[in-house]
Parts: C-alpha cells; sequence; structure tokens
C-alpha cells in the first residue's frame, strides 16, 4: 500500500498533474465535507489517460464521440483513484476544485467552496476494486487528521449533495465497507 502524508495541502506519495481548473479559496474557509465521485472516459471504460487530459483541458475529441459532448467543459476533482489504487492529484486541497458543480450541504449552495472532491475511476453500476477503497479510505483518513472538520459522516456521495442531477458515486458503492476501513485507519 501506498505511503501517503500532506504537506501544505499536497497529497505527497501521489502523482501530481495539476489542473488550470480550480481556484484559490478563502483561508478562512473550514473543509467540513469531502464529496466522493465516479467518472469513466469514455463511459465504462477504464485506463487510457483520458480522465487525466480532461481535468487539464487536453481532451481530444477525435479520440471518441462522447468527448465531443464534453470538450468546452471545465471540471477538475482534487484527487482521482485509478482501478488500480494510484491516486493523482490535480488541484490542492487548500484550493477550490471544480466538481461539485451546483450543490448543497446542510444549507450551503455551492459545495466546491468548503469540499474536498475525490473522483473513483468507476461507474454507477459496477463494483469498485477492493484495492480503491483501501486507498480512499486511507486518504480520507489522512484528510480527517489534517482538516479536523471532515470526518466519516461528512463524507457523502455527489448524489447527496446535487441530488436528482447527480447519481455518483453509484448503487455499487459500498458505504458501510468505506467506512469501516475509514474507521479502521483512523485508530
Amino acid at each position: 500500500m501506498q505511503k501517503f502524508s500532506i504537506l501544505n495541502g499536497v497529497l505527497l506519495g501521489a502523482i501530481q498533474t495539476p489542473s488550470p481548473n480550480f481556484n484559490t479559496r478563502e483561508q478562512s474557509v473550514i473543509l467540513d465535507l469531502l464529496v466522493i465521485h465516479n467518472i469513466s472516459l469514455p463511459p465504462a471504460r477504464f485506463g487510457g489517460g483520458y480522465i487525466e487530459q480532461f481535468f487539464q483541458n487536453k481532451l481530444n475529441i477525435e479520440q471518441d464521440p462522447f468527448f465531443t459532448e464534453i470538450a468546452n467543459l471545465k471540471v477538475s476533482a482534487h484527487l482521482l483513484v485509478n482501478r488500480a489504487g494510484e491516486v493523482t492529484q490535480f488541484v490542492n486541497f487548500n484550493d477550490r476544485a471544480w466538481h461539485a458543480g451546483v450543490s448543497s450541504y446542510q444549507g450551503r449552495e455551492n459545495c466546491n467552496d468548503f469540499s474536498i472532491g475525490i473522483e473513483l475511476e468507476g461507474t454507477d453500476d459496477m463494483p469498485f476494486e477492493d484495492c480503491q477503497y483501501q486507498v480512499l479510505a486511507k486518504i480520507s483518513a489522512l484528510l480527517e487528521m489534517n482538516y479536523p472538520a471532515i470526518n466519516v459522516a461528512s463524507a457523502l456521495g455527489h448524489s447527496q449533495i446535487a441530488p436528482g442531477r447527480k447519481t455518483d458515486p453509484g448503487k455499487c458503492f459500498d458505504w458501510s465497507h468505506y467506512q469501516a476501513l475509514w474507521n479502521e485507519y483512523i485508530k
């Protein structure tokens, strides 16, 4: 299992692939939400580096017809955990990634302002790999240690902060397994 640590918002041990799709976050903001997503590009296909290209605005629309539908979107996440459990960081945790879109949590709009977004390479209707759960839980526990307002109870799916608009991480995401692993790592 990879070793991770956080230094000044950087996840040491992750591949660093900066995205231009972020804003500076107000220093006074307390991070108290962890948003779990899933993504695959093209849909239901894994690998190929397309997610990384998408988050860097470098997606070649010639590669797949679906890419023409998303080519003009400017999105990012703080992290991506691929099917092999490898982690890529696109945005510093202290900055505001563009992952949640129109969203709300506990009466507050625009969750990007106060959250960290983690993408799992996957789909709503396919099981995730155990290594993805292991790495996600390990990173979640590390985030809790560095950003104490984040905890197991404040980890939500994209579907929970954007109901009716988003469905990820989907019905195959095993919340109880993830939470149990997180609790083990936090001990």
